[in-house]
């Protein structure tokens, strides 16, 4: 979210982040966009409504950039923002993506497989974890002696350019 936010506000993209949504006033996140001048939206993940909440706290953006968001979206959130959703991920997807492969598991999963390289996917959010087409990759190495650790904080620096690479490229 900060790098987005920061390339926003510098011009690296030609556009403003108008809201941040999260689930909780006690996420790290809400103490950043505010310090950043952004607009936070908190809604909890209800069983009834949180479609529609979502809908309302989004109304009037032009593209949903995920980050760290660890569930499907609501279908009606989907259908309001046709290939307007966007997701990072700290893989190289196809690879290590679906339910349940969110931070650390990822990397420990690359590691545990023996892969040489990993990096960053964003993508197109549809109703499955991580299967909407690939908008841009970024790739690293994976050492022999990397740890779950040393490996995703390598990816994370990889995560922010491409995160910002391909926004930029979506909204040209």
């Amino acid at each position: 979210m900060a790098a987005i936010v920061h390339a926003c506000q510098s011009g690296e993209i030609p556009a403003t982040v108008d809201v941040v949504v999260t689930p909780s006033e006690e996420i790290d996140t809400v103490h950043k966009a505010r310090a950043f001048g952004v607009r936070v939206a908190v809604v909890p993940p209800t069983p009834e409504g949180y479609g529609c909440a979502l809908l309302q706290a989004l109304s009037g953006c032009d593209l949903i950039c995920l980050a760290g968001y660890l569930r499907l979206l609501p279908r009606e959130v989907l259908e309001a923002f046709p290939r307007r959703i966007l997701n990072v991920h700290p893989a190289l997807l196809p690879k290590f993506g679906g339910r349940g492969m969110y931070g650390m598991r990822v990397h420990e999963a690359v590691i545990a497989a023996g892969e040489t390289e990993s990096g960053a996917t964003v993508h197109w959010v549809d109703e499955a974890y991580d299967e909407g087409d690939v908008v841009l990759q970024r790739r690293c190495p994976v050492f022999p002696n990397d740890t779950p650790e040393s490996l995703a904080a390598r990816v994370l620096v990889e995560e922010h350019k491409v995160y910002v690479e391909a926004i930029r490229s979506v909204i040209a």
